[in-house]
């Protein structure tokens, strides 16, 4: 990103860049401002947008080819091409030849770095990878966008407000949007404004699902089952969601066994370093023979969906009524 900033500040841009990664909203960012800074707002002459995986290659090319018309550059972006998945040697071949006036930006979802194409943009361009932002970044960017519309919050406020959006950026503005229009005449948020004002995330409600199992709340457990599909969550997203926790808190358990950090369990689980704390209390309450009891029937479970053997919606409601009934 610092590499892009550069770039922008300098005047000197590259003739390829590469945006790539799991963090949308970074990559949104900066294809934007790339754009901003190589041609002005109302410019549609001297730029042009293709997606998809099919995407002409030939008329990209026949446009890289054409002198900017009354301005210093030709922009081209191209999004999500699978170019750099599936290979296009076209284009290997062309992008050393491309003229010093045309600049084009891939924004691609999925990379190969193996492939041909990959290799010659990092020769001949520059290559950014946009990762999800770790939680001391994250929290960086909201005090400062608090800071900006003068919002003080405290850190117990901040940790409750990513509980419940995530570490998606994407979710993070939009909830951030909200939250700032809901206290529009308050200094300082409160537990409160993001508990009224913040859309809980489907990870959050499976978490809640999978603490109501773990303290035998059945009528719990399934309400919340019933809420998610009312909101049109499939049955089979919230059935591999579950399997997913149940996997989170196994390996967490056998970390905890092995003296390993919270930093560590996080990155090696996948979740916030904020949200160790509260998943090892969850898997507290789970004996380690019936998480992996439950996980091995959840999957099966997954498969017999598949097969049609179940319907997906029955098939949730066993796995729940079973390990969330209070032992006999």
């Amino acid at each position: 990103m610092k590499t892009i900033d550069e770039d922008i500040r300098s005047g000197q841009f590259q003739n390829i860049y590469l945006l790539y990664g799991s963090e949308h909203y970074l990559r949104q960012q900066y294809k934007q401002k790339l754009k901003q800074a190589l041609i002005p707002a109302d410019d549609t002459i001297n730029f042009s947008r293709f997606e998809g995986q099919h995407t002409d290659v030939s008329a990209l090319i026949d446009l890289a080819e054409t002198l900017p018309f009354f301005a210093d550059y030709r922009l081209i972006l191209i999004e999500d091409s699978g170019f750099f998945k599936n290979g296009c040697e076209t284009l290997v071949n062309y992008l050393p030849h491309l003229p010093s006036s045309t600049v084009i930006v891939f924004s691609e979802s999925e990379i190969d770095k193996r492939g041909r194409l990959y290799k010659s943009v990092k020769k001949s361009g520059r290559i950014v990878e946009f990762e999800q932002q770790n939680e001391q970044l994250l929290t960086r960017w909201i005090l400062g966008r608090l800071k900006r519309e003068n919002k003080k919050i405290t850190q117990s406020v901040l940790q409750l407000f990513l509980s419940k959006t995530g570490m998606d950026m994407s979710n993070i503005d939009k909830e951030l949007e909200k939250l700032l229009c809901y206290t529009l005449n308050k200094e300082i948020i409160e537990a409160a404004d993001i508990e009224a004002i913040c859309t809980e995330q489907v990870t959050n409600q499976i978490f809640e699902m999978v603490n109501a199992i773990g303290k035998r709340d059945q009528a719990r457990a399934l309400s919340l089952y019933y809420d998610l599909l009312a909101l049109k969550e499939a049955p089979m997203r919230i059935l591999f969601l579950i399997n997913r926790q149940f996997r989170i808190l196994l390996d967490l358990k056998s970390m905890k066994k092995a003296g390993v950090d919270a930093k560590t369990m996080a990155a090696k689980a996948g979740i916030p370093p904020f949200a160790v704390k509260r998943s090892l209390e969850q898997a507290a309450r789970f004996p380690e023979n019936e998480l992996h009891q439950a996980l091995k029937e959840g999957t099966e479970l997954e498969t017999d969906i598949k097969t049609g053997k179940i319907t997906d919606q029955i098939a949730v409601e066993l796995l729940l009524i079973k390990y969330s009934s209070s032992p006999s």
